[in-house]
């Protein structure tokens, strides 16, 4: 909540808060799209059917700023008044008939008062008239009228109007905040852009089409170019393929600059990531790659800029066809119109009808997908329990790591034949895959009220994971993909049969500019409240959301205490991390502190901070320390290049991240080894490996993905493991839209337990025999799923729920 404090705002400040070109009419208006159609954000605001009337403002944002009473004094103390002062019950009573009025209640609603302001500002006005010890004089003389019966409770409401502007001061400057938070006309904000007739081309196709390809071509015969991606790994990769082709380009990551020429000359090309692309400087060919990623409901705000805002002749978009007809739209609105290319795959991809059921069946060339990290751990610990070597892949590793796992994986005289990754594979790197085998269908998300829930990939994602297998120019010609589990692969077939669903929205984020402005009319606001506000007083057009800014509001507050000025504050605050590390959570604040205290962050001080020089891990838990180290030395090479003479030890930063990555790429060779040691270092079958909230692993013996949550667990425990598991599977799976609910009975109570039946893996009397013996245990408080409290209390619910 913020203490509302405002100035008021005269005709040369409302002039500030439009933009130019604000008032230009729209070629065609578009109905708003509606709420499933877009990410949901429990901060984003709303479309306008109407082509962006104004909304409601959330007024729970705002609180009064306190006034104190008017204490009076001997000295200043009217007798005249002391002599006619009204009683203070006369007083009250009058003033609670003002305030049950509905003509004045209505006059507040016109005045800008809805009920809740209303309420507030009634109780300050009471608390500040009860409260004084003298009043202002013309006040004075209504209150007496009014309880002498000479005048009416209704000439009080000047008064408290006057009353209400002094405590919510920003009545008197909506207007203002209205136009400054006005997002109907995104293109407008590019008058560079908008100064030249740019031709689009989409290139439209699925994963290894050859889509990226021929922009890429295009970009490299260009005078000029630039090239913007989602990721740090494709830009580096066109930075190498340009300057392989002897197209000087440089490189522009929000951690690292390298220029192509020895002298730090800028060169004619450039290959970014996509939020660090210029919309001022004009460039022959743009490539915007991966462009469906404009609905992101994150980072969905830097492709729109950068689409709408580039100065570039030829502005080649790539990407899903799913994204043409909204791309079509948006640049209706520019006047530009956009030439489709659509490519098909290079190489067939067949769904198989068998699964593999068991990790005995892998080949050379098989990529197995999971969705979580202790999937990922247990698999690769299982498959070079049985000789095979294999590369592991996850989001969280450092690019250099990926890279060289990557080719360690692709080496064809590298005895690595296997890869186990996450569904980061899906961009960024090019693999030799063969087959693509989802160990499970269902993945961790985060629903529009932040709440964690499992659900069903989407086509978009499985199209995007399936197309890795059979890369065109690979030593396989064609893909194939499957799933472990038998159960599994109906729903995938479904899921890769569906149409990928349109884009119908681009993201929008507020700028710096207008968070600026929005302070001078709120000063004594708190950042998160500033934004707060304007997402609540935004209007957007039916073709754009606002973006989710949780995690900006979240590291607003974490250094809220901390004393920075607005422009600073905000730079912080966009800082690319993981909110769910503590480690670099904690580092970003140390470096704010010590920002506010104008005092350098040295070499030595973040070797200090950071414990440097770092050993190999040996368990699981410090190769996840590294990983967050190594995204703390990222975190300050971002600061370097918006804060130089606050960090000005990039370099040696930089050459020390260098040898970090080298001891994760020992630590992630030696994974199976750092497993053993986590889970020796555990108690005896409570080993885990990772917390997470969703353990997405299936029990399964014989060759079978085993969850390492369960370690040593007895058989005894295997049931009701097996139960626990499908209760929880069963309880926060949502049903894809379109989906039967007899589609989703393979997640459901005991189905591990039923397949182990079918497969002859398990009689109903063993099942029968173990239920028994695990029930004689729990009445003896004995408890087969391991010793910790923790685990004792999950045997003993799951225990009531059985019986």
């Amino acid at each position: 909540m913020i203490a509302a404090r405002g100035r008021c705002c005269g005709g040369s400040r409302r002039a500030r808060g439009s933009r130019s070109g604000m008032a230009a009419e729209r070629p065609r208006a578009r109905p708003a799209a509606s709420p499933s159609s877009f990410p949901s954000s429990s901060s984003s605001s709303s479309s306008n059917g109407d082509g962006g009337a104004s909304r409601a403002l959330d007024t729970s944002l705002f609180v009064p700023v306190p006034l104190k009473p008017g204490l009076g004094g001997a000295a200043s103390e009217d007798v005249g008044a002391e002599l006619t002062r009204p009683g203070q019950g006369e007083v009250l009573k009058n003033l609670n008939k003002f305030y049950k009025r509905k003509e004045i209640q209505r006059l507040g609603a016109e005045n800008g008062l809805d009920a809740r302001l209303f309420h507030q500002a009634f109780i300050s006005f009471r608390k500040y008239i009860m409260e004084s010890s003298s009043v202002s004089a013309d006040l004075h003389i209504i209150l007496n009228d009014i309880c002498c019966g000479a005048g009416h409770v209704d000439d009080l409401f000047p008064f408290f109007l006057r009353h209400a502007k002094q405590i919510f001061p920003m009545l008197d400057c909506m207007d203002d905040l209205r136009k400054i938070s006005d997002l109907r006309l995104p293109p407008n904000w590019y008058p560079d852009a908008r100064a030249i007739q740019r031709k689009i081309i989409f290139h439209a196709g699925p994963t290894n089409s050859g889509k990226t390809y021929h922009a890429i071509q295009r970009f490299l015969s260009a005078k000029s170019g630039i090239y913007c991606g989602p990721l740090k790994l494709l830009a580096h990769e066109i930075f190498q393929k340009s300057n392989d082709a002897n197209v000087p380009c440089d490189l522009v990551t929000g951690e690292e600059r390298v220029y192509a020429n020895e002298d730090a000359r800028q060169a004619p090309h450039v290959a970014c990531t996509i939020e660090m692309c210029s919309t001022n400087t004009p460039y022959e060919v743009a490539v915007i790659d991966e462009i469906q990623m404009i609905r992101d409901p994150a980072r969905g705000w830097a492709w729109t800029r950068a689409l709408l805002g580039l100065c570039a002749e030829e502005i080649h978009v790539c990407g899903e066809p799913a994204a043409v007809d909204l791309v079509t739209e948006l640049m209706y609105t520019t006047g530009e119109e956009v030439e489709v290319r659509n490519y098909k795959r290079l190489t067939p991809l067949t769904v198989l009808d068998n699964a593999l059921e068991s990790l005995d069946n892998l080949r050379p060339g098989d990529c197995i997908v999971c969705f979580s990290k202790n999937d990922i751990y247990s698999v690769s610990r299982q498959i070079e329990a049985r000789g095979l070597e294999c590369a592991v892949i996850y989001g969280s590793l450092p690019p250099g790591t990926k890279l060289e796992q990557a080719k360690k994986f692709n080496d064809p005289d590298d005895p690595c034949k296997i890869l186990v990754a996450t569904d980061a594979i899906g961009m960024g790197l090019n693999l030799c895959i063969r087959r693509i085998i989802f160990n499970s269908i269902v993945k961790p998300t985060v629903n529009e009220k932040g709440e964690k829930e499992i659900d069903s990939i989407t086509t978009s994602q499985a199209l995007q994971i399936a197309g890795r297998a059979g890369r065109f120019g690979s030593s396989f010609k064609q893909g194939e993909v499957t799933t472990m589990h038998r159960d599994d692969l109906m729903q995938l077939k479904e899921i890769l049969s569906e149409a990928v669903p349109p884009v119908k929205a681009a993201g929008l984020h507020p700028t710096p500019e207008q968070i600026e402005m929005f302070a001078y009319h709120l000063p004594d606001a708190t950042l998160s409240n500033l934004i707060d506000i304007f997402v609540s007083l935004s209007q957007v057009d039916g073709m754009y959301f606002v973006c989710n800014i949780d995690d900006f509001k979240f590291l607003a507050d974490m250094i809220q205490h901390i004393p920075l000025n607005l422009r600073s504050r905000y730079v912080f605050c966009t800082a690319p991390l993981n909110r769910k590390e503590p480690f670099v959570c904690t580092t970003l604040l140390k470096f704010a502190r010590q920002f506010s205290r104008n005092e350098p962050l040295t070499f030595d001080w973040l070797c200090r901070h950071t414990k440097w020089p770092l050993a190999a891990p040996r368990n699981i838990k410090e190769l996840v320390h590294l990983e967050a180290v190594h995204d703390v030395f990222d975190l300050y090479l971002w600061l370097s290049y918006r804060f130089m003479d606050m960090f000005p030890d990039a370099v040696l930063v930089r050459d020390i991240q260098k040898k970090l990555d080298d001891i994760i790429q020992i630590g992630v060779c030696n994974i199976t080894k750092l497993i053993r040691a986590s889970q020796s270092a555990a108690a005896p079958g409570t080993a885990e490996v990772v917390s997470e909230d969703f353990p997405l692993s299936r029990t399964k013996k014989d060759g079978r993905v085993v969850s390492d949550r369960q370690g040593a667990a007895s058989p005894e425990a295997l049931s009701v493991a097996v139960e626990a598991a499908g209760l929880r599977r069963a309880k926060n799976l949502r049903p894809r839209p379109g989906s039967r609910r007899e589609d989703l009975k393979s997640y459901g109570r005991g189905s591990l337990a039923n397949r182990l039946l079918q497969e002859g893996l398990l009689t109903q009397e063993m099942l029968k025999q173990l239920e028994s013996e695990w029930q004689d245990q729990h009445r003896n408080g004995r408890y087969g799923l391991g010793s910790k409290r923790g685990d004792q209390h999950s045997s003993k619910e799951v225990g009531k729920k059985r019986k």
